[in-house]
């Protein structure tokens, strides 16, 4: 059983065509994913509120898809209004934030009320990372005693950085999505960090899976941390139906 807590959904402004959902589900089946949480690239990139409903849509044809719920730290009244409607449906289980679309740094005033509104509403959070910004979300985990945060791309280039970020705090989450994949960088990761703290996340549809799956089988793991990291860590952070891996075909890496 794998999920992928990192994906998404609908066209970039990239020269590439991505923007049906035969496309999530392809890439998926490619290499043995079977579930992932996605956010609408139209709520992140340009309009919150019209990304996320057009994001509900598409999740109605499939079961194989979750939704996060895109939040613009700028519009926190759009973003409440999403979040408290979208959240009482079964198809989405968390909320995304991207730091640079939105303008919007971890640090900055408008990013803090907007994790402290998901905090009090108890909904997991997607946070772009990068660098050394992955510190100052570990600092509004311990600012916010409720947020629960999934650094994305656990900091990119800054990974050593997120190694720091969550041994200071056992709510903040790391993923291995990145578009570079520098030998022994999740093996790092890996070795690191509390294995109740490790997601799989791909950044599918605009990175192709196999960087994200090529780092986790360099890394060599194996055990409860392999199936930790494949399912359970993110069946019990989203609230998922619990799933037994060992009757779920896959193709993707050994759980």
């Amino acid at each position: 059983m794998i999920i992928d807590v990192h994906g998404h959904w609908g066209p970039w402004f990239f020269t590439m065509e991505v923007a049906d959902l035969s496309a999530n589900l392809a890439v998926m089946d490619r290499y043995g994913i079977d579930l992932a949480i996605v956010s609408g690239t139209e709520a992140i990139c340009y309009d919150a509120p019209a990304g996320n409903r057009a994001l509900a849509a598409a999740l109605e044809q499939t079961d194989r898809l979750y939704g996060y719920v895109s939040v613009n730290p700028r519009s926190l009244a759009d973003a409440e209004r999403d979040l408290r409607e979208l959240l009482a449906t079964p198809r989405f289980v968390g909320a995304k934030l991207h730091t640079d679309y939105s303008g919007s740094p971890i640090a900055s005033p408008q990013t803090h009320d907007a994790l402290a509104m998901l905090a009090d509403l108890d909904c997991p959070v997607l946070v772009h990372t990068w660098g050394t910004t992955v510190l100052d979300l570990a600092q509004a985990c311990a600012d916010l005693p409720r947020l629960r945060a999934i650094a994305g791309h656990a900091a990119a280039d800054g990974w050593r950085h997120a190694v720091e970020a969550a041994r200071s705090c056992d709510r903040l989450y790391l993923e291995p999505s990145w578009s570079h994949a520098p030998a022994g960088r999740f093996a790092g990761i890996v070795s690191g960090v509390d294995d109740r703290q490790l997601l799989f996340g791909t950044d599918a549809t605009l990175i192709d899976p196999a960087s994200a799956m090529g780092a986790v089988l360099g890394a060599g793991v194996t055990g409860e941390t392999a199936q930790r990291l494949a399912w359970r860590n993110a069946t019990d952070l989203f609230g998922l139906p619990d799933h037994d891996a060992g009757n779920r075909p896959h193709r993707g890496y050994n759980t």
